[in-house]
């Protein structure tokens, strides 16, 4: 039975008035204005909410709500919405405004033949912007879905700038000269360390509850229902056992060997395809290394996990790998994914850019002795061979030169 067309009108306007006075925090996104968008990412990374900003750039630019048609498929007056009913969004709109409008679709994964739907949609001139969960879209099946009518749009947690911005912090210029203000920067920063940057995140005091919530209920959920895998068992120590080796290199067999010794049966290929499982729904994002062999590419990857709030229900005492990680998730953020690696040759380097020119080394601390001579000579000898390179060594809390190499304190790279 199809959706009454009030039903749609009721729909269409509610949602107006939720977008008018939601709080956004905006997010360096360049939209084209003239593409079509479906952004992806990790759940709860606040999809919906680049979709209101989009919303609020048109409004700036003089579109009202006559040319802005926002469906949010989780409404549950649209429970029962089928295809049959997508052209009777266009026409509830066209009688409601009488113009053609531009087309926001939230959350319309579970519509049978949206991907056809949008590309009509396309084809026809509308501009699109689309999101979905990512139990049932993944940017790779977009991509090939919708061929090159969309660009896909990355969606993360918040970056520890935006994360400020949520504080409610407003940084004055030199701040980091202010110690009252450096001292609440760097108070935030230990909560993002910890918690990472979801949106949802904010509104909790029990935000490790809420964050094992999100994962047992969401993200391992996402990848069983996806992927039909009826024990998660072996799928949470694969995931366990990445978080255990965020800063080193993991093959396949060396996974497998770890699921096996704890008495689950499972082949390599298997194996590769949990990887590849917990790797599309954004919960972890693998990085390989730029000047291996295609084998070990393929094979010795790093794996990160796209919040630090989520790598650290499997972490004890561990901040060298949370600041790792908190590096190479922000590096994936402004460079994109594809484009940061790290290096395991002769020398090694906790990632490189090729792009930008740039290598970068983490270390907590390199006040001892020992740390000092794997972390900083490493680096020394690459910006030797690479003098028209960018270096930098990131620490926690530790700022200076070291060698001509430039330390900075994450919380000052980060801003």
């Amino acid at each position: 039975m199809s959706i009454r067309k009030d039903v749609i009108k009721q729909c269409l306007i509610s949602k107006q008035r939720e977008v008018d006075e939601a709080e956004i925090v905006n997010r360096p996104i360049d939209f084209e204005e003239n593409g079509n968008y479906v952004i992806v990412g990790v759940r709860h990374a606040g999809k919906s909410y680049l979709l209101y900003q989009r919303v609020r750039q048109l409004q700036a630019e003089g579109k009202g709500w006559d040319e802005i048609l926002f469906v949010d498929f989780e409404d549950e007056r649209l429970a029962e919405f089928q295809a049959e009913d997508f052209n009777s969004l266009l026409e509830a709109h066209l009688e409601l405004y009488g113009k053609k409008p531009v087309v926001f679709l939230d959350e319309v994964q579970n519509i049978p033949h949206w991907d056809k739907f949008v590309r009509r949609l396309a084809d026809a001139k509308y501009r699109v912007y689309v999101t979905g969960s990512n139990a049932k879209m993944l940017s790779k099946e977009v991509a090939t879905t919708l061929g090159g009518r969309f660009f896909i749009c990355d969606a993360y947690p918040y970056s520890f700038k935006e994360y400020l911005v949520a504080q409610q912090v407003e940084l004055r210029e030199h701040w980091e000269y202010d110690t009252i203000q450096r001292s609440e920067v760097k108070r935030y920063l230990n909560e993002y360390f910890y918690y990472g940057g979801l949106p949802e995140i904010l509104s909790f005091k029990n935000k490790r509850a809420m964050l094992s919530s999100l994962y047992q209920k969401i993200y391992l959920g996402d990848i069983c229902a996806r992927n039909n895998i009826k024990n998660d068992r072996v799928l949470n120590i694969l995931i366990k056992k990445m978080a255990e080796s965020v800063k080193q290199p993991l093959s396949y067999n060396r996974l497998r060997n770890v699921i096996v010794a704890t008495g689950s049966p499972i082949s390599v290929p298997t194996t590769i395809d949990y990887a590849d499982y917990a790797a599309d729904s954004w919960l972890i994002l693998p990085m390989e290394n730029e000047i291996g062999k295609l084998t070990e590419k393929e094979t010795q990857k790093k794996y990160y996990f796209v919040d630090n709030g989520l790598l650290n229900l499997f972490l004890m005492n561990s901040e060298t790998s949370l600041l790792e990680n908190m590096v190479a998730v922000e590096l994936c953020r402004r460079y994109g994914k594809k484009n940061v690696f790290f290096l395991n040759a002769e020398k090694e380097i906790d990632f490189v850019v090729p792009d930008e020119k740039l290598a970068i080394q983490v270390s907590y601390s390199i006040k001892d002795e020992t740390t000092y001579n794997r972390e900083v000579s490493p680096l020394v000898k690459y910006a030797k061979a690479h003098e028209d390179w960018k270096c930098l060594l990131i620490t926690y809390d530790e700022e200076g030169t070291e060698e001509e190499i430039p330390v900075v304190p994450v919380w000052k790279w980060l801003t």
